[in-house]
């Protein structure tokens, strides 16, 4: 059916409509932000797999966040900064349903992990004693893979779904490719696809945040109820600093996947949120859910001492 329609096989990309001026700050913004989210996202996985100690079920759980960060964020940069770089604005077809792709892997999988890092939690808070017989290495192990293979083949039909349909277009009005934008250069129905589509964001949210909501809220009481004051106060602060992380992402993604859907929606507000979910997480995530744990900033001060120090 593709050969029907005259269609090239480089996508024009809409980009970010810099002036000449801005190109250069744009592309150091960008390279520089890169960079530091595969610096935090290294150190965080190195740190946990390079100390014995750490191979326990929260941190082996944790680990497989900056692995989707640096997914996510390197299907998005590679591309900003070579489009920067070059002043190019295409990519080839097959490209740009590859970076789709592991975008919404990313979208995806973040969400599952943040759901299974709040099941630990909740164990771990809610039910002390029986932690250690829940959360045994099968358990765990069963647990991350269910949660990769459920990300998995929920993109992957969905982008099964895409390819199927012929396309006639060639003009991307977005600044990257996702799943969206890539349907709006189909000429063919696609109500199978935006069913589809819907129907993984409502069971991905209903899941995630159904559990999350759940977990936190008896996490909450568990600590109102704990007569320690300094076990409480670390709990709260720890449950309060992952819940704004949380929300964040599921605000920025909520209102990308809305946005595709309010034609009079400002394209510059619809590409900045998009650009933003791709950036912020991937940087935070490492800060928030690694270096800030007592048990991973101590194991990271005590290499770069060993390392640092005796070099001087």
């Amino acid at each position: 059916m593709h050969n029907l329609y005259n269609v090239s096989s480089v996508i024009e990309l809409k980009g970010f409509d810099l002036p000449p001026e801005a190109v250069l700050p744009a592309f150091l913004f960008a390279t520089l932000s890169y960079m530091i989210i595969l610096l935090c996202n290294c150190v965080l996985i190195l740190v946990i797999t390079l100390n014995k100690s750490l191979h326990q079920p929260v941190y082996l759980i944790l680990l497989n966040l900056p692995i989707n960060d640096l997914v996510g964020s390197s299907a998005f940069f590679i591309q900003v900064i070579k489009e920067l770089l070059l002043d190019s604005r295409t990519i080839q077809h097959a490209a740009c349903v590859t970076q789709a792709f592991f975008i919404h892997v990313y979208a995806a999988g973040t969400i599952y992990i943040l759901t299974a890092m709040a099941y630990d939690r909740y164990i771990a808070i809610c039910c002390p004693l029986k932690y250690n017989s829940i959360m045994t290495n099968a358990h765990v192990l069963k647990i991350i893979t269910g949660v990769w293979v459920a990300t998995l083949l929920m993109m992957g039909l969905l982008f099964l779904l895409l390819l199927r349909l012929p396309r006639c277009r060639s003009q991307l009005t977005h600044s990257y490719c996702d799943h969206p934008s890539l349907l709006t250069l189909v000429c063919a129905d696609t109500t199978a696809n935006n069913v589809y589509g819907l129907l993984t964001v409502a069971v991905t949210q209903l899941v995630a945040n159904g559990t999350i909501l759940y977990t936190y809220l008896q996490i909450l009481i568990a600590c109102f109820r704990s007569k320690r004051s300094d076990t409480k106060a670390k709990a709260l602060q720890t449950c309060a600093t992952h819940l704004v992380v949380f929300l964040l992402l599921e605000c920025l993604g909520l209102f990308t996947i809305i946005s595709h859907r309010i034609k009079n929606i400002s394209p510059q507000l619809r590409r900045f949120i998009g650009t933003s979910t791709l950036i912020f997480p991937p940087t935070l995530n490492p800060i928030v859910y690694g270096l800030r744990t007592k048990e991973i900033r101590d194991k990271l001060v005590s290499i770069l001492k060993s390392k640092i120090i005796p070099l001087r």
